[in-house]
């Protein structure tokens, strides 16, 4: 019998009408700087993979109180550096603040149209969690979007010092609703961090495959366990 779903954040419940090289060139912008948006999409997914890759190794693997933010300062910095900027002191300082601030403001992210539907079908029957390498920006992006009241814990990986696939953060997530992970459900989009990663931690998984499998398919798949 199951009792409890996690869901992933970016990718799975939430996403960016817009790509993240728009919004680093819409701040950089109000900065004085003018680059160009798909030069900033390419640097931002190299830079991206590259630290996510470091991120996993054990030494990384302690709670961050910051919410990642120095973690995110470095990498903006690697950004802007791989198209040729690099503003200094005062300068790199405002941008970086406006940015990072930037992503937890209202409109930036947006719900996939079925989520709401999904969670609603599901709340009265299960227990509902986020499990996310996201940051505590997470929150407040949760209740712009009308949809932290759905889930009984969110468990993001710089406050439990683990990041997916590190099995340590659905551990800390199974233990938060006291469930074991036979009678659990993972949904989530990324075939090593969620796929993979939440087999081995023992759950089922539901493979978000956008835009052939969205949740859609969610509740019913969850019926048939």
């Amino acid at each position: 019998m199951i009792r409890a779903i996690f869901f992933d954040a970016a990718g799975t419940l939430i996403h960016l009408p817009r790509g993240v090289g728009w919004h680093y060139r819409h701040i950089a912008a109000r900065h004085g700087l003018d680059l160009e948006e798909e030069r900033l999409e390419k640097a931002f997914a190299a830079t991206f993979q590259a630290a996510t890759r470091a991120r996993r190794e054990p030494a990384a693997a302690i709670p961050r109180p910051d919410s990642d933010k120095e973690w995110w300062r470095i990498q903006v910095r690697h950004v802007l550096a791989a198209c040729g900027q690099t503003p200094g002191g005062p300068e790199f300082h405002a941008l970086f603040e406006e940015l990072y601030a930037h992503f937890a403001e209202p409109g930036v992210w947006a719900l996939y149209p079925e989520a709401v539907p999904v969670l609603e079908s599901l709340r009265s029957r299960y227990r509902l969690a986020v499990v996310s390498n996201f940051d505590q920006r997470l929150y407040p992006v949760l209740e712009h979007l009308g949809v932290r009241h759905y889930f009984d814990t969110i468990v993001i990986s710089s406050e439990t010092g683990a990041a997916k696939p590190d099995e340590r953060i659905f551990t800390a997530a199974l233990s938060a609703l006291a469930v074991p992970p036979a009678e659990t459900v993972h949904a989530g989009d990324d075939p090593e961090e969620d796929w993979r990663a939440a087999q081995a931690a023992g759950l089922h998984v539901y493979r978000v495959d956008r835009p052939t499998r969205t949740l859609d398919g969610l509740p019913a798949f969850v019926r048939a366990l």
